[in-house]
């Protein structure tokens, strides 16, 4: 890999927010920290979407979100697709050579637990292609055919052994579960707001995306950034003024399931690998080539980790990096409020340019509200995006893709593949790049973490700093 540019990157994200890489450049002037304006909100008024604001793809979003029929709702968990009784074999005449360069196919028929084929589609099916011999390992392209059966295809990337997994991650009735109570649902955790006197007493409150959801019975306090139009409501303290509001953190986790609900998300039927059915494979060699590694060096700011602000530097080629977590709705543990940042701010107060590269890592966050709530901020984000190319064109834009790593009705991979839809469609037609996050943790045989191991860390950050150094 040649010798690396001269960067200033900054990332800036939902779950992470600003992250900056800077070579030999001047810094800017310090920025005021946001704290929105409050106001209260005498009751509740249901806060509608203005559909016309949003990118072209997006207010459609029963078609954008679109998932293969599930079949019935039924409450027989025996009918539920099992990972114990479904199959899957090679499509076409079993050999076990194959050529470099060419796909390998299989087909997976999906059964319940009685062992009956299912006559509908829907499942989440994962599945990979791994080279234990060389650590490699590829996603395989999983095709549902809604009839119970689906087509499975794997690129031949690499020389020598390769062995088929599939794994189910959630049974078609598991899906439904997730698509119910994410439409449904308002919210499936809510927030701490802390708010502090002059005189020092202190009033915890709920806080959450809209005021009904913070289960206030009289009115609550909303904080709005004129920026970005993001909108945060606290039930208002009974003794203190909404502009008292000091800390913030995660709250509780909703009841939002049955007992059969939680059967089908159970962890002796998600996330569970099927029997073999394709015996490993070889491939004919190829040559490999090698990756340097760039270290960075974290610098202490002694902030609080999860939401920084956060910074590395690696001297010998002048890059700095500079990381922020987003603003509400973060979870995270007891943090000040103007630690808090809108991404659309940030983008805003930035001057890009041909040393600078954004990367915004979007979404995790998001999968415990409705998919309206996530479009909604994807609005802001894109015009300040819009907004920064437009001022300085050569600065690179990459939009990091949620990763796997949770399977819970409050966080599941199923969910995740939602918020990678929306995050594509919000960016057509501006000059941004993608990193596959979610290819990129699918690919090894590690367990998912929706914090990724050293491995597939280590193998992401070469894999963008090639990319930065390409273009």
């Amino acid at each position: 890999m040649g010798q690396f540019k001269s960067y200033k990157i900054l990332t800036v994200g939902l779950v992470f927010l600003v992250l900056v890489l800077c070579f030999m450049m001047p810094w800017p002037e310090p920025m005021i920290h946001w704290l929105p304006q409050p106001s209260t909100v005498p009751e509740y008024v249901s806060e509608s979407i203005d559909w016309d604001s949003l990118p072209q793809e997006l207010p459609n979003l029963t078609s954008l979100l679109y998932w293969p029929p599930t079949g019935e709702d039924r409450d027989d968990f025996l009918a539920s697709t099992s990972p114990r009784t479904s199959t899957y074999c090679l499509k076409g005449p079993a050999h076990t050579t194959f050529t470099l360069g060419s796909n390998l196919e299989a087909i997976l028929v999906a059964r319940d637990h009685r062992g009956r084929a299912k006559v509908h589609g829907g499942d989440l099916f994962r599945a990979q292609l791994l080279g234990p011999e060389l650590r490699a390992g590829v996603p395989g392209e999983v095709k549902d055919l809604k009839n119970g059966t689906y087509l499975l295809s794997f690129p031949l990337l690499w020389a020598g052994r390769a062995q088929v997994q599939v794994r189910l991650i959630h049974s078609s009735e598991a899906v439904r579960v997730l698509q119910r109570v994410w439409r449904e649902k308002r919210a499936t955790v809510d927030f701490r707001g802390y708010f502090r006197g002059t005189d020092g007493p202190l009033e915890t409150v709920i806080c959450n995306v809209d005021p009904q959801s913070t289960g206030a019975k009289g009115p609550t306090c909303q904080y709005k950034d004129v920026v970005s139009g993001e909108s945060w409501f606290c039930a208002q303290p009974s003794t203190l003024p909404c502009n008292a509001l000091v800390g913030h953190s995660s709250g509780s986790y909703l009841k939002v399931t049955t007992s059969h609900d939680e059967a089908l998300l159970a962890g002796n039927v998600t996330d569970q690998k099927l029997p073999s059915g394709v015996p490993p494979i070889l491939v004919l060699p190829a040559t490999q080539g090698n990756m340097s590694n760039m270290a960075l060096k974290p610098v202490d700011l002694h902030v609080t980790y999860q939401v920084g602000p956060l910074m590395a530097v690696e001297t010998t080629r002048g890059t700095v990096l500079h990381w922020r977590a987003h603003s509400w709705p973060l979870r995270s543990l007891r943090t000040p409020v103007a630690s808090l940042h809108s991404v659309a701010r940030e983008l805003h107060g930035l001057a890009g340019g041909p040393y600078t590269v954004v990367v915004l890592g979007i979404g995790a966050h998001f999968t415990t509200f409705p998919p309206s709530i996530f479009a909604r901020r994807l609005v802001g984000i894109r015009a300040a995006v819009k907004a920064l190319l437009d001022h300085e064109p050569s600065t690179l834009v990459i939009i990091k893709l949620a990763n796997t790593g949770y399977k819970s009705v409050y966080g599941s991979d199923w969910l995740t593949l939602q918020v990678n839809r929306l995050l594509r469609a919000a960016f057509v037609g501006l000059r941004v790049a993608f990193v596959d996050a979610w290819e990129m943790t699918s690919t090894l045989n590690v367990p998912d973490n929706i914090h990724p191991r050293k491995l597939i860390v280590r193998n992401e950050v070469e894999l963008f700093l090639s990319f930065i150094c390409s273009t």
